[in-house]
């Protein structure tokens, strides 16, 4: 008895247990809830691509017939049960989803003649590098710019940038690379159409060529981030006004607190969570705002490629290459989640009553 009121004496009596740590806890929460999501995403997707009638053979022997050319109808029966598209949509998928997790086959490609991860294996660095200097473009840019615009509120430079924004955000992005290719093509002789000339499509890209090549990639960069970039803009402009009206910020300034310290310690790491949680957003928009503005500056990436796969009803090929975006924007939204929880300890401690 005695030693059970000792051990009782010892131990700190109301003092709460952390049975983790809420950060590390934060993040495997998201882990387990990514797998679910991606494959919910993917059933979606096949769904989806689905519900047009018909598929890439119909649409193969309407093109034929179009020509002329008669396609006996035992030869088409014969295509679709070596391909598998007689069979319901929901057997496609299963077979689909079984083969891409037990041997990382995501099927063939009838419009290419080839299998479909080579494809997107050939695409998809060079779209992710897009992507990525676009993003960084955008959020370098936007972020510097909306915090000055806050700050000097009805100055000259404030109703320049308010001006840029919303030009940026109205003018398409096709119609912007085009008068972007065109003064290009009027100052330097060149309208840099492509990432790649034709002396790199046949030496490759080496350290000599390599200022052409980031040379070429400043105008798509431009074109996809802009409209990113201006929205972005106004959103800090909005929240760092927000912040700068709210009582701690009277407060600091009362305690001779400097305007550098309220503005970027303060004020700024309040206001930079809605861009923070957008990040995925803008992933997002940058994969599925770049197809057209890709098409108009023949660009080497996923986007081309994906449009004629939905035109032809490779349902393989647009599939993999719509799962391959979906899961980095996922990804992405996870990241987003992370660098907002450490950035908001409200949010990885929320729904904790210790």
């Amino acid at each position: 008895m005695a030693q059970s009121m000792a051990t009782t004496a010892n131990s700190p009596v109301g003092k709460p247990v952390r049975k983790s740590h809420p950060m590390l806890l934060f993040v495997l929460k998201r882990l387990v809830m990514l797998i679910p999501t991606v494959l919910i995403m993917s059933l979606l997707i096949f769904f989806i691509i689905q519900l047009p009638p018909g598929d890439y053979l119909t649409s193969y022997v309407a093109g034929l017939k179009s020509e002329g050319v008669v396609v006996d109808a035992s030869v088409l029966a014969n295509l679709e049960e070596q391909f598998g598209l007689d069979q319901p949509w929901y057997i496609q998928y299963f077979k689909w989803i079984v083969n891409i997790l037990t041997k990382f086959d995501f099927g063939y490609s009838f419009d290419l003649g080839k299998r479909v991860w080579p494809i997107i294996a050939d695409l998809l660095p060079m779209t992710l590098l897009v992507s990525l200097v676009t993003m960084l473009f955008q959020y370098l840019v936007s972020i510097p710019l909306g915090i000055y615009s806050a700050v000097k509120q009805y100055s000259v430079g404030d109703y320049v940038l308010t001006t840029i924004g919303f030009l940026g955000m109205a003018i398409p992005n096709f119609l912007f690379a085009i008068l972007l290719m065109y003064f290009s093509f009027v100052w330097t002789g060149s309208a840099m159409i492509g990432l790649f000339s034709k002396e790199m499509l046949q030496n490759g890209v080496h350290w000599y060529n390599l200022g052409e090549f980031l040379t070429r990639l400043l105008i798509p960069v431009i074109v996809i981030g802009t409209s990113g970039m201006c929205g972005t803009l106004r959103a800090m402009r909005a929240q760092m006004l927000d912040e700068l009206g709210r009582q701690y910020v009277l407060c600091a300034r009362a305690k001779g607190v400097s305007e550098r310290t309220i503005i970027y310690k303060y004020c700024l790491r309040a206001a930079i969570n809605p861009t923070v949680s957008g990040l995925s957003g803008s992933l997002a928009s940058i994969f599925s705002g770049s197809t057209i503005s890709a098409i108009v500056m023949n660009l080497e990436i996923i986007g081309p490629t994906l449009y004629n796969a939905l035109l032809a009803q490779d349902m393989y090929l647009a599939g993999t290459i719509l799962l391959v975006m979906g899961v980095l924007i996922v990804v992405g939204t996870l990241l987003s989640d992370i660098a907002l929880a450490w950035l908001d300890p409200r949010i990885r401690f929320s729904g904790r009553s210790e």
